[in-house]
């Protein structure tokens, strides 16, 4: 286990948010706890908050190679099942995305999704006009997206090495949360995106990310049992200590809004399940009954954001 300072301010005090709840017997070496469809609820790392900055994140934690080992390892066969609710999700991302660009992605513009896993928004992207890439590290999930045609990448963006200014725009959705470096993975990005051009007015490069928000009422109300506390997430920000970082990182924050998903009730039944196992069995003789377990809808408990950022001038 290794203890590491404050991502954001780089501070070592810390108080302690909630303990850790995980035992031996927790850690799965294939990969499983760090699946996207994992229903570890409640099974976490020791989780502090920085005494300088406000900063929440796991501490201590496994390393960084092993965390990353596993998600290498990651097959997730229930995300495939759960392509359909995933789609409806990001086409709604979508449109406030091409609302910020008011138009259109131009020919060549180019996109980037960061932990791509199989590639529904790389194929959305694309589909809607950019020449559009993804970089994700388990070699299940850019084998499914390659079935599909996509230009995926295996790895990180650190190991990528992508060439300056080489994007219009990077996405992160559900991913900065499970990084264990999100300021470099920041700066990294900073680096790929294209830089602003006040000659012929056009701005830098855009970021977009999706992740939790620790300071919601529905995080605050939830407490301990609040469903994103689990061992695959090591940084849970807030819009304010998002902000704070992006800014470190060279970027100008634009807007950040709640934004949720969709589900199919028969995998809402499955994540209801580790709080009350007599609810998900009647709900899912409901769902089942009445031929609704397929069904996607949507779901917004305001704890889910997403932030729209600018590249800045060095």
């Amino acid at each position: 286990m290794n203890f590491v300072p404050c991502n954001l301010c780089g501070s070592t005090e810390s108080r302690l948010r909630f303990p850790s709840t995980l035992s031996g017997h927790d850690r799965g070496q294939d990969g499983s706890a760090f699946r996207c469809t994992h229903a570890g609820y409640g099974v976490h790392h020791a989780i502090v908050e920085c005494k300088q900055c406000g900063l929440v994140y796991a501490n201590p934690r496994w390393s960084d190679d092993e965390t990353l080992n596993h998600y290498e390892a990651v097959k997730d066969p229930l995300y495939l099942e759960e392509r359909e609710g995933r789609v409806l999700t990001f086409q709604r991302h979508l449109r406030p995305l091409l609302a910020l660009i008011g138009r259109l992605p131009k020919p060549g513009e180019r996109l980037l999704d960061v932990g791509c896993y199989i590639g529904v928004f790389v194929e959305i992207a694309r589909d809607a006009g950019w020449e559009a890439t993804g970089v994700e590290p388990s070699g299940w999930g850019v084998a499914e997206a390659r079935k599909r045609g996509l230009n995926v990448v295996e790895g990180t963006l650190a190991s990528a090495r992508f060439p300056d200014e080489s994007f219009d725009v990077v996405t992160m959705w559900d991913v900065i949360e499970h990084l264990t470096d999100p300021m470099a993975e920041l700066r990294e990005t900073h680096r790929i995106l294209r830089s602003p051009d006040p000659a012929s007015g056009t701005p830098g490069g855009l970021l977009v990310i999706h992740t939790m928000d620790i300071e919601s009422l529905f995080a605050r109300l939830m407490g301990r049992r609040w469903p994103w506390l689990m061992e695959m997430h090591l940084y849970f920000f807030s819009r304010r200590t998002l902000k704070a970082m992006l800014e470190a990182a060279g970027f100008e924050l634009i807007r950040a809004e709640a934004q949720g998903r969709y589900l199919r009730l028969g995998y809402v039944v499955t994540r209801i399940q580790p709080y009350s196992r007599p609810l998900a069995v009647m709900l899912g003789w409901l769902t089942d009954a009445l031929g609704w377990r397929e069904t996607a809808i949507p779901i917004n408990l305001g704890d889910l954001f997403t932030a729209y950022a600018r590249k800045k001038d060095e």
